[in-house]
C-alpha cells in the first residue's frame, strides 16, 4: 500500500506541475510569441507583431506583460526617438527554447505524417 500512496502523490505533483505550465503558457499566443522572441533573442513589437499572424496590438501588449509577470521575457525601452521597446527572453525563460524546438520539429513530422 505504501508504494501506491507515494506514486499517487508523486504523480499529484506531476500532474500540479504540467497546470502550473499551461497556467503560464496556455491562450493562443503565448508559445508563438516566446518562439520569435528566442528565434531572434531580441524582437522590438512590431517584430513580433508582424512574426505573430492574427494577433492584434492589444493582444500582443497584454500577453507580453503576462509574459513579464510570470519573469520569461524581459522588457527593455531604448533611448531612441521615437522610443522603442525591446523584447528578450529572461535567463528562466530561456529554459523553454528546447521544449520551442521540441515544439517545433515535432509540429514538422506531424505536418509530415498528415498530409503524407
Amino acid at each position: 500500500m505504501a508504494c501506491k500512496t507515494e506514486f499517487y502523490t508523486d504523480r499529484k505533483k506531476e500532474m500540479m506541475a504540467i497546470h502550473d505550465a499551461m497556467d503560464v503558457l496556455s491562450g493562443k499566443w503565448k508559445i508563438y510569441i516566446i518562439s520569435s522572441i528566442c528565434h531572434y533573442n531580441k524582437r522590438r513589437f512590431s517584430d513580433i507583431l508582424n512574426d505573430v499572424t492574427g494577433i492584434s496590438n492589444k493582444m500582443l501588449s497584454k500577453e507580453l506583460k503576462e509574459l513579464e509577470i510570470n519573469k520569461l521575457v524581459r522588457r527593455t525601452v531604448l533611448d531612441t526617438h521615437p522610443v522603442t521597446v525591446q523584447y528578450e527572453l529572461t535567463e528562466h525563460g530561456k529554459t523553454l527554447k528546447t521544449i520551442i524546438n521540441n515544439l517545433t520539429e515535432w509540429g514538422i513530422q506531424h505536418r509530415k505524417e498528415i498530409i503524407g
